[in-house]
């Protein structure tokens, strides 16, 4: 027995909006669905397993072509993974540059915060480090 999934069903299953499903469809991660006399999308657990797969990447913060780049990876399984083990080291790279410049902007905005000794916005020590030097 085929396991068969409208729209909703499949969004509802893979806990992602419909909108975001049939953007996937359009721009190629997911294929286009078979249609059902009343011409409504019919998806399969494929369909599922694959936007879980998507949703899954996305998550952890691989682009989308990155996502189509996994996508065709899973696809060839007897393929070396070298390049896949390469993009993931890239995006770690990618990733732990945005945490070294959270840190620097917290330390910024904690430096800001510990300048500022309240009173009047005229004499605020965090407006006056926002204002343009001149």
């Amino acid at each position: 027995m085929t396991i068969s999934f409208s729209i909703g069903q499949l969004a509802s299953a893979a806990q992602t909006p419909s909108a975001t499903i049939r953007y996937y469809e359009k721009i190629g991660l997911l294929s286009t669905p078979s249609r059902t006399g009343s011409n409504y999308r019919q998806y399969d657990k494929e369909d599922l397993d694959r936007l879980a797969f998507v949703r899954r990447a996305r998550e952890i913060g691989f682009t989308i072509d990155q996502v189509r780049s996994l996508l065709t990876f899973s696809d060839q399984r007897d393929a070396d993974c070298c390049e896949v083990m390469v993009m993931t080291a890239e995006h770690l790279h990618a990733v732990e540059q945005k945490i070294a410049d959270l840190v620097v902007l917290k330390e910024q905005l904690a430096n800001m915060l510990a300048s500022c000794q309240g009173g009047t916005v005229a004499n605020c020590r965090i407006i006056d480090t926002l204002q343009p030097r001149q």
